[in-house]
């Protein structure tokens, strides 16, 4: 009976996703951009007064990563983030239906000479950035914008309907969108240069399979497996970020780590892209993602035993 009343709950729930995809959400997208930026502003008045969303996550996280700001000038960070929230719920609703034309008129590229040259040394390439600006519009367009082929590293969303539509949509230009945990599998199925993505802020499972470092004035876990994954490999590594020329317009600015990941020490590419990152956010802190909980996981007891142990294993793997 109880497997019964779940199977008919997933069936409800993926029929008033279908219902909702089909008759409001994409039919919204179809809008104009201007349009939807009309609705959103009136969001924003709505979260910065009546409906306040995470704000004690938003300023919790603000006063430990700046504590040498002033309450003022948090606050002043807190509503530009919070308009900048909201440009991204409309960006985000017209990427289900941007045309190729569009989305390269509106997302380019500054330096994409530096993909070029590694792409002419016949090297793939891991991608690592942050949830920095319009990261959306960068997943569905990066096989467009590079002659690698595109692909996209993820966990899947739990409502399968939406984990599947919004996939599809994503990589409707070409790119492959490819579970965590079959990467192994991909990579050995596909030897196309491939230049895959990887957003590396989020808080990581466990705290301790994961790098620790400082970041934002913080002790901070960072994923590992970008290092992981271009030691294994031999990729390149690239840094890029994502700037606001104005609002709709975006540039990505491209900079190379290192082309020769298993001449660096343990831990030399996760320092790299943190600290690259750390200074894209103080330039314009407004558009990185403060809403998440980014510093869930605890410092280890002994985080001097557990880097030496990370190390070794590391380096028994690689070097």
């Amino acid at each position: 009976m109880m497997f019964q009343s779940k199977s008919l709950f997933l069936k409800k729930e993926i029929m008033f996703s279908w219902i909702a995809y089909h008759f409001l959400i994409y039919p919204i997208s179809l809008l104009p951009l201007p349009v939807l930026y009309f609705f959103t502003d009136g969001f924003y008045l709505l979260l910065i007064s009546i409906l306040p969303y995470r704000r004690s996550v938003v300023r919790t996280n603000l006063a430990r990563s700046f504590p040498e700001k002033s309450i003022k000038e948090r606050r002043k960070i807190e509503r530009r983030f919070y308009r900048h929230l909201t440009n991204l719920l409309a960006e985000g609703a017209k990427n289900l239906s941007i045309s190729k034309r569009e989305l390269l008129r509106r997302f380019q590229v500054e330096n994409p000479e530096v993909m070029d040259r590694l792409y002419a040394r016949n090297k793939r390439v891991l991608l690592v950035s942050g949830h920095y600006n319009n990261w959306e519009w960068l997943i569905t367009s990066q096989n467009l914008l590079f002659p690698h082929r595109a692909v996209g590293i993820g966990m899947p969303l739990s409502n399968g309907f939406w984990d599947q539509k919004l996939n599809d949509r994503r990589a409707r230009f070409g790119m492959d969108i490819i579970h965590a945990k079959i990467v192994d599998d991909y990579f050995k199925k596909n030897d196309a240069l491939t230049s895959t993505l990887v957003l590396a802020d989020q808080s990581p499972g466990s705290s301790t399979k994961c790098y620790w470092t400082t970041f934002l004035n913080q002790d901070t876990g960072v994923f590992f497996g970008p290092e992981l994954l271009a030691n294994k490999y031999n990729d390149a590594v690239v840094f890029f970020s994502i700037h606001r020329k104005k609002r709709g317009r975006y540039v990505m600015r491209l900079k190379e780590i290192t082309r020769e990941p298993r001449q660096l020490e343990w831990g030399e590419i996760t320092e790299a892209h943190a600290q690259l990152l750390e200074a894209t956010i103080r330039k314009q802190p407004e558009f990185w993602l403060w809403s998440h909980k980014r510093w869930k996981r605890e410092v280890p007891d002994d985080l001097r035993k557990l880097r030496e142990e990370q190390k070794a294993k590391f380096e028994s793997r690689y070097r």
